[in-house]
C-alpha cells in the first residue's frame, strides 16, 4: 500500500505481462529479498489475485531494476541504478564490513554462476567499482572475500552499474591475463637464458617445454616462443635454421 511505501522509505512498482510474453531468457528464479521488499510483494499478490481469479504471479527478478541510495565516506551520495541481483548483494554490506562469496550465496539464494557474474559486475567494472575483491583475478570462487568501495566516487550524482555479459567475462579474462604474463616477462626470459646457459643447444620444442615446466605460473606456448624470439633478436641465441635448434652465446 501508498501508505507502508512511504512508512518504509521505499518505492515499489511492479509490471505484469502474461506468460507468453516475457523475454525467452527470462529467469523466475526464487531469491531471499529484504522484509520490506518481501512485504511489498505479498500486499500486490494478495491483490492482484483477489482481482484476478484463477491467475498467480511469478516474479522474473532478471528483469527487474532498482535504485539504491547509498552514502560513502567523506558523506558523498549517490544513486545506483542496479539489477535485482546486485542489488541483493549491496545491501548485504549495510550490516557487514566483509563478506565471502559463498556467504552471498547462503544469504541472497543467487545462483552459482549467476552470482559468480553479478559479483564480477560490481568488482570489475573500470570506472564503476562498488565492491573490492581479495584477489586480482577475474574469476570468482566461493573463498573470495569481498568489501564495500567505500571510496567510490564518480562524476555524476546517478550512476549505474551494468551488468557484464558472459562474452564480456571472456574478454576481460583473457585482458587480465594477458597484462599479468606482460609483467612477468623478464622472469620468463630468464628462465629461457639460464636453461640455455645449461644446456648450451636446444630443439625449439624442448626448449619451450622446459621452460614453461619451470615457471612458477602458467604460460603458453605461443607466449614462451615469441620470448625466445626477442632473445633471438637480442642476440642472447641464435636459431640454426638447419636443424631447429637453438644455440646459446655467450
Amino acid at each position: 500500500s501508498k501508505g507502508y511505501m512511504e512508512k518504509s522509505g521505499t518505492d515499489f512498482s511492479i509490471c505484469v505481462i502474461t506468460g507468453g510474453l516475457w523475454p525467452s531468457q527470462a529467469q523466475c528464479v526464487e531469491l531471499t529479498y529484504p522484509e520490506t521488499v518481501t512485504n511489498m510483494y505479498d500486499m500486490y499478490a494478495s491483490y492482484y489475485v483477489s482481482q484476478n481469479a484463477g491467475r498467480s504471479l511469478r516474479w522474473c527478478s532478471a528483469l527487474g531494476h532498482c535504485v539504491l541510495h547509498a552514502t560513502f565516506l567523506r558523506g558523498i551520495r549517490k544513486e545506483l541504478v542496479v539489477s535485482h541481483l546486485q542489488a541483493l548483494v549491496l545491501l548485504l554490506f549495510n550490516g557487514a564490513e566483509a563478506l565471502k562469496c559463498e556467504e552471498i550465496r547462503t544469504a541472497t539464494g543467487i545462483p552459482v554462476a549467476e552470482l559468480h557474474q553479478t559479483l564480477q559486475s560490481l568488482a570489475l567494472q573500470k570506472h564503476v567499482t562498488l565492491l573490492v575483491k581479495d584477489t586480482i583475478t577475474p574469476d570468482v570462487c566461493d573463498s573470495d572475500v569481498f568489501t564495500f568501495n567505500g571510496d567510490f566516487s564518480h562524476s555524476s550524482f546517478r550512476v549505474t552499474a551494468a551488468e557484464i555479459a558472459a562474452k564480456d567475462l571472456v574478454d576481460e579474462g583473457v585482458a587480465v591475463e594477458q597484462r599479468m604474463f606482460e609483467d612477468r616477462v623478464h622472469e620468463v626470459d630468464a628462465a629461457i637464458v639460464r636453461m640455455m646457459k645449461r644446456r648450451k643447444t636446444l630443439a625449439h620444442q624442448e626448449l619451450v617445454t622446459d621452460v614453461s615446466s619451470v615457471l612458477r605460473f602458467p604460460a603458453t606456448a605461443a607466449e614462451v616462443a615469441k620470448r625466445i624470439e626477442a632473445l633471438v633478436d637480442r642476440e642472447y641465441l641464435e636459431r640454426d635454421a638447419v636443424t631447429s635448434t637453438y644455440n646459446y652465446l655467450a
